[in-house]
């Protein structure tokens, strides 16, 4: 298991994941060998498994390699959409593409006839260049409703078509009236620091927005490595803004959660029944170096009276509350 996602209906919590079978042996391998499962639960601990949401089409089509990492929203005819990225065979899996699917009860699902229903236009995204980046970044749609009830936006990782490689990673932007129909904008916030922007995920607290995104240490610009970071990490950070559509701001200092060995990874923040804020990432790398595979148990989130926040890891012995004071004692003295 990797990422992940949530619907939350009444007390009940549905996630939705990414997975692939063990018997694949190499790690690696799972990003080709994956479908998206469903659990529930009501208490974000205890875990009921319910089977294979969707997976990748058996006949040639924009997703018969993968079905990656998504979100789900209720519609206003009150029936839910998983918005997630896809990727095909002729395509050798490098370019990404996003669709969507429809379901009245978030466990049978069914693809909009005319997916994919977002591509990249050149002239704001990067398309594929194997000599500058790895793949075509276009994936891990984030969606959720305009704040005056106009519509829908969709935030998603991509990169801009200019500047060094490492710096490209931006947050990508589209706009849709019905969820079915969406048009590009150019990007909401262009980080000139990270290579890419993985699993965004948007959402508000006592007036603030958050969005959270990760990325591995090897896709940070190694000078702001250097003056912003005690070292370099892999993990989930975030910006800040007063509005979703931006200005949004990076928090320009160790990330939220983080570690050199890349310990959790892909992290969300997720409501729980008593009405506070929940960290869960997924357990990427042990001590030894080994690929774990699994999802993490909550962890409380600490909003500070600066807006920053703070998240309690250290029963996975990632705890960047001491490092990061340091962090900062250590600038100020400069």
């Amino acid at each position: 298991m990797w990422d992940f996602w949530f619907a939350q209906e009444d007390r009940l919590t549905h996630m939705f994941f990414l997975n692939a079978p063990k018997a694949i042996g190499d790690p690696e391998q799972r990003h080709w060998n994956v479908s998206i499962g469903h659990a529930l639960s009501t208490d974000l601990v205890n875990w009921t498994e319910c089977g294979t949401a969707l997976g990748p089409t058996r006949s040639p089509a924009w997703d018969d390699y993968t079905t990656w990492t998504g979100s789900v929203v209720r519609t206003p005819q009150q029936r839910w959409m998983m918005f997630y990225t896809g990727t095909n065979h002729a395509g050798r899996g490098l370019v990404q593409r996003i669709g969507a699917a429809v379901s009245d009860d978030l466990h049978t699902w069914k693809r909009l006839a005319h997916n994919p229903i977002l591509d990249i236009n050149p002239s704001w995204y990067e398309p594929l260049d194997t000599d500058v980046w790895h793949d075509q970044a276009f994936r891990d749609p984030w969606v959720f409703a305009a704040p005056n009830g106009d519509g829908w936006h969709m935030v998603f990782t991509a990169r801009e078509p200019m500047g060094p490689a490492i710096g490209r990673g931006v947050l990508g932007h589209a706009v849709s009236h019905d969820l079915e129909h969406w048009s590009l904008r150019p990007p909401l916030f262009r980080s000139k620091v990270f290579g890419q922007l993985e699993v965004p995920q948007i959402f508000e607290h006592q007036g603030r927005w958050y969005c959270l995104f990760c990325t591995a240490k090897n896709h940070i610009e190694p000078a702001y490595c250097r003056e912003r970071m005690s070292e370099p990490m892999t993990g989930t950070h975030y910006l800040i803004a007063d509005h979703p559509l931006g200005e949004w701001k990076l928090v320009e200092e160790d990330f939220l959660v983080g570690d050199a060995a890349g310990s959790l990874y892909s992290g969300r923040v997720v409501h729980a029944s008593d009405g506070t804020l929940r960290f869960m990432a997924f357990l990427k790398f042990g001590k030894d170096g080994q690929f774990i595979g699994e999802i993490s148990d909550p962890m409380p989130v600490h909003v500070l009276d600066n807006g920053r926040l703070q998240v309690d890891a250290s029963r996975y012995e990632v705890d960047g509350s001491d490092r990061l004071a340091g962090k900062r004692q250590d600038r100020d003295s400069r």
